[in-house]
């Protein structure tokens, strides 16, 4: 069994507190984590500001070109892992063991990440809008236009407290070591696969480790690394993102919400749109904020919630190695069956029909985990209580709300696919505020472009744009 240390600026710390990461299936441990506190965390912090002095000895662009080999490693190579080694398939296997994912997802995921870190300079290019990166190092540069502008970074490092249920947002906080800042992660209990293999693979492309601080633990460590950092990100729930509202240190990123909105100049042609419909539920096990929660239009909703579970309601829970396996288990004991229960106490609603019920049971419980199969729910009116619902599994409601009601009645949506021709309804959403990331047209809700930002610009966050001014003669 592996024995995975804390990492303290590149330092191994081997802690007497440790926290056995076990198989989701069969209980068997698969790793002892050693545990990082608070106080600890709080002391190696202090010393945030060398990170940045050390990567500031290389240019950005040659940190581009590291990243790019480490994404290389990350997919291809054998790497150090406590104090043994893991090769590619070895990560997918333990992901998949510990998360619940099928093991096919585990290696999308990877790929993700690879084209994120072999793709640096065009995602970089894309956040700062062409912005030349010497600005950012510099902190100042001149414009095309011969006018001084000032970037200061607000930080030396990035923190952040990940999640156990989504590797996919890994991608959020790749792009910050090229940028000269160091990273502080506290991964989630149930999956410190990917922050170790990523700090081998830096390491392994020639970035020094000393940038490096990576902290397991619970959650005092997480309280510890949001509050000793200048600049941090959190996942979680509603509440987590509640609580960090309006504070400019922490980046909080919760359920997502996000719809498709069908106008009513499409919406008697619906038929053409199950299948990104059903991508936007269903890929990777429903599990992302960008899955799609709700699907919205003024009729023929009936038809769509039928057609949809016609399509979903039948796949069955499939061992992770199957490569036909779409549904990840619930990991933490018991959590399946709560979340069946909240989803049943609200079919019970006047307007609510549980679209998927012919197709068999959804709940289906293992004696260590859970899986639930999708469900597709149909709402007779934006008011019902689960038409303001998002579960990590591929549910969705299907919302039956008149065109000129649903941009006031969807709530914030991290992304809204809004498919329509009408210039009235597209100058709209153009408008809504509360919609993030705006697909206008019959495109997923899960098909990302790279080059545009994602549930917050890193680069907002990081950096402030301030005013500045210099002698003519030094502007060149």
């Amino acid at each position: 069994m592996l024995n995975i240390p804390v990492i303290r600026w590149g330092e191994e710390y081997d802690s007497l507190d440790k926290q056995e990461v076990l198989h989701f299936a069969t209980g068997e441990a698969i790793a002892n984590v050693s545990q990082a506190n608070g106080g600890i965390i709080q002391r190696d912090l202090r010393k945030a500001s060398k990170a940045r002095e050390i990567l500031k000895q290389f240019s950005i662009a040659q940190l581009i070109e590291m990243v790019g080999k480490a994404g290389e490693f990350f997919v291809d190579a054998t790497l150090p892992l406590g104090d043994g080694e893991q090769s590619p398939q070895d990560f997918i296997h333990q992901q998949s063991a510990s998360t619940g994912l099928p093991e096919h997802m585990v290696e999308l995921g990877m790929s993700k990440n690879a084209f994120v870190l072999n793709n640096m300079d065009r995602i970089l290019d894309a956040l700062t809008r062409g912005l030349p990166l010497d600005i950012l190092s510099n902190g100042w540069g001149k414009e095309d236009r011969g006018i001084p502008i000032s970037y200061q970074a607000q930080t030396a490092v990035l923190g952040a407290v990940l999640p156990s249920n989504s590797p996919g947002v890994h991608t959020l906080w790749l792009p910050v070591v090229p940028l000269q800042m160091g990273l502080v992660l506290k991964p989630g209990p149930q999956e410190p696969w990917t922050p170790y293999r990523m700090l081998a693979a830096y390491e392994a492309a020639g970035i020094p480790r000393e940038v490096w601080c990576v902290y397991p633990g619970g959650i005092e460590a997480g309280a510890a690394v949001l509050g000793a950092c200048d600049r941090a990100m959190i996942f979680g729930g509603t509440a987590t993102v509640n609580n960090y509202k309006g504070n400019p240190k922490v980046q909080a990123h919760g359920p997502g919400f996000s719809k498709i909105l069908i106008g009513d100049d499409c919406i008697d042609n619906w038929e053409e749109y199950i299948d990104l419909i059903v991508e936007s539920i269903y890929v990777n096990s429903g599990r992302g904020c960008i899955n799609c929660s709700g699907i919205w239009a003024s009729r023929h909703t009936e038809e769509i919630a039928a057609a949809i579970a016609e399509r979903l309601g039948p796949i069955e829970a499939l061992p992770p190695q199957d490569p036909e396996a779409g549904l990840a288990a619930f990991t933490i004991p018991g959590m399946a069956n709560s979340i069946w229960e909240m989803i049943e106490a609200d079919f019970a609603e006047d307007g609510v029909t549980h679209c998927t019920e012919p197709y068999g049971a959804r709940l289906i419980e293992k004696e260590l985990c859970g899986y639930l199969r999708p469900v597709i729910v149909h709402c007779e009116s934006p008011e019902n209580e689960i038409a303001k619902k998002e579960y990590m599994f591929p549910f969705s409601t299907v919302v039956k709300c008149e065109q000129d009601k649903m941009l006031s009645s969807i709530g914030e949506t991290l992304v809204g696919t809004v498919i329509t021709n009408d210039e009235d309804l597209i100058q709209q959403t153009m408008n809504a505020t509360h919609i993030d990331r705006l697909n206008i047209g019959p495109i997923a809700t899960t098909k990302l472009n790279w080059l545009q930002p994602h549930e917050g610009n890193i680069i907002d966050f990081l950096y402030r744009n301030r005013a500045f001014q210099v002698p003519e003669e030094l502007l060149g």
